[in-house]
């Protein structure tokens, strides 16, 4: 069975996740004695501070794409290779036979250059097999096991660079899941530590209320903090 896909129930980047989660531990940690009374106690708090701190440790997005990239990068300087060792036999190859011809044909080269990773592996070692078959016909061509070598070589090296920008695909996806999740936890976290502290100052102090409300943007904080300032009495001129 597939596993279901992991959502971010938070809509702002990681950073700004880990600036607001750092920011209320320091408040709870001010506000530590009225904590107390709703049970969230020193010991959940440094539970936080830990999930906070392993957050931070992992690998960003950035970092695993640009492994994925350099990996990349490697396995189509290896296609190359193969694409050149292969083109270097079939340039002896048309020289003995009529490029149109069955015997041409059996190599499989035509399109190469469209060709899928998958498919360009299949060919390099339908290429070096074919070549063996014939190898008696070509050697007049300067077809020996030493130019078939290097095709074989080439694919092997070609396959071990796929399989590696392949994992580092998965290793990406992995990264992403366990990023979600770590983050999830977090924001989790958040939510019941900010909802204890609106609790707390929502009838004793505007200001520290405040400092327990989550947001996704500076403008969300922005506009908040112009609508209270919208609904603040105005102050009476005569008391001057």
């Amino acid at each position: 069975m597939k596993k279901q896909a992991i959502h971010r129930l938070y809509n702002f980047p990681d950073a700004d996740l880990y600036v607001q989660c750092m920011e209320r531990i320091k408040y709870a940690q001010r506000d530590q004695s009225f904590f107390q009374q709703y049970g969230y106690d020193t010991g959940r708090l440094a539970g936080f501070k830990n999930l906070c701190d392993k957050f931070r440790a992992l690998p960003d997005d950035d970092e695993i794409v640009g492994d994925q990239m350099l990996a990349t990068e490697k396995k189509d300087a290896s296609a190359e290779r193969l694409k050149s060792a292969i083109r270097s036999l079939m340039t002896r190859v048309a020289m003995k036979y009529n490029n149109r011809s069955g015997r041409y044909r059996k190599f499989g080269t035509a399109k190469m250059g469209d060709m899928t990773d998958a498919q360009l592996l299949f060919c390099g070692r339908r290429v070096a097999r074919v070549a063996r078959q014939q190898i008696d016909f070509l050697a007049d061509m300067g077809v020996n096991e030493t130019v078939i070598k290097k095709i074989t070589d080439a694919c092997t090296d070609f396959e071990n660079a796929l399989n590696i920008q392949q994992d580092k695909v998965a290793d990406r996806d992995i990264a992403v899941e366990r990023r979600i999740e770590q983050g999830n936890k977090l924001y989790q976290e958040l939510i019941v530590l900010c909802d204890i502290g609106k609790d707390i100052w929502a009838e004793r102090d505007t200001v520290k209320y405040e400092n327990y409300c989550i947001y996704e943007s500076n403008n969300d904080q922005k506009l908040s903090r112009k609508a209270r300032l919208a609904s603040a009495p105005a102050a009476d001129p005569e008391a001057e």
